[in-house]
């Protein structure tokens, strides 16, 4: 069934379904299997990000621009994953695979708007990177905590803008045929390919997307990796060259889970044919992974993290101990 929607200004007709069929996952066998781990994998990303955040606002040593970045990221990482996973969970271990039209499109908006904002927060973190090692001395006065307040809130307006329009897109297109969507959510490559109509615009907008705010950032965090690299050549004492290195070994393994799956599996999809199945667990895992593994990697390679958990420990024992008394 289809409800036939007109838009007067353009003199249109567009056909759109009342619902959607996400049928993604669901003839892989054994696929209980990956929903319980899906569902391992929210409960460590809800508690390894809430803990993070908890110890950066706790501890006010990380009150800085710096961790205002990174509790970003944190934040992003929760949302978005929470997005993703109890949807899918609910969507395909439940059989509830039919979604309306208009929640597709309010999932599709939230799930490229987080993924968004780890995109550019990784970038924000490389742009942190890159002043605090090639302009120590002025790192104080260009990073402080009003810019980087700026910058992520820039961000969000950007983001929302982009995506409302992005989204806003769908409404042009035409559903005549089949409203199967082979995904656990409701992406916005798959849905273009089942228009009836001119999908010109959309494909475009698509390629810019995935250029623009994936590709983008990336080739941004390597060349601001290049200029560090150089900076730290010429750092004479190879023990300081070391002790600076280390504050980026976590936005690297970062940078590394958040963005190689990603545009790996985007250059096989274009030169190569891909498996449907092994298409949706790549993109699934890139968006579960990265948020799963981020809190783990900055509380564990970071000394400044690991030096406030200890610090709030010890706050806490004595503060027992007084209590006792």
């Amino acid at each position: 069934m289809s409800s036939i929607q007109t838009n007067p200004s353009a003199n249109l007709t567009f056909v759109r379904p009342a619902k959607f069929f996400l049928s993604g996952l669901s003839n892989v066998p054994h696929a209980k299997y990956y929903y319980v781990f899906l569902s391992l994998a929210y409960v460590v990303t809800v508690l390894g990000n809430s803990f993070l955040m908890c110890i950066m606002y706790l501890s006010r040593r990380l009150h800085t621009a710096k961790y205002i970045a990174v509790f970003h990221l944190a934040l992003s990482d929760l949302c978005g994953s929470s997005t993703v996973i109890p949807k899918v969970i609910d969507t395909l271990l439940f059989d509830h695979q039919d979604v309306s039209y208009e929640a597709c499109l309010t999932h599709m908006f939230f799930i490229y708007h987080f993924m968004n904002l780890q995109s550019l927060t990784l970038l924000v973190m490389a742009y942190d990177r890159l002043v605090a090692i090639c302009f120590p001395l002025r790192y104080l006065a260009i990073v402080t905590k009003p810019s980087m307040f700026l910058i992520v809130g820039v961000m969000w307006i950007f983001s929302v803008i982009y995506f409302s329009v992005l989204v806003g897109l769908v409404n042009r297109i035409s559903f005549c045929g089949s409203r199967v969507i082979d995904s656990y959510f409701c992406d916005q490559g798959i849905i273009y390919k089942l228009a009836c109509n001119d999908n010109s615009i959309n494909l475009m907008m698509g390629k810019i997307s995935f250029g623009l705010l994936m590709c983008t950032p990336f080739m941004l965090i390597v060349i601001s990796y290049f200029f560090i690299a150089l900076a730290l050549l010429k750092i004479s004492h190879g023990v300081d060259r070391i002790k600076a290195m280390k504050t980026c070994t976590s936005h690297l393994m970062l940078v590394a889970i958040g963005y190689l799956p990603l545009i790996s599996n985007q250059i096989a999809a274009l030169t190569t044919s891909i498996d449907p199945n092994t298409r949706i667990f790549n993109n699934s895992l890139r968006q579960v992974i990265p948020s799963m593994l981020n809190p783990i990697i900055y509380t564990l390679k970071t000394e400044e993290v690991m030096e406030s958990i200890k610090d709030l420990y010890k706050r806490r024992k004595i503060n027992t101990a007084i209590k006792r008394i």
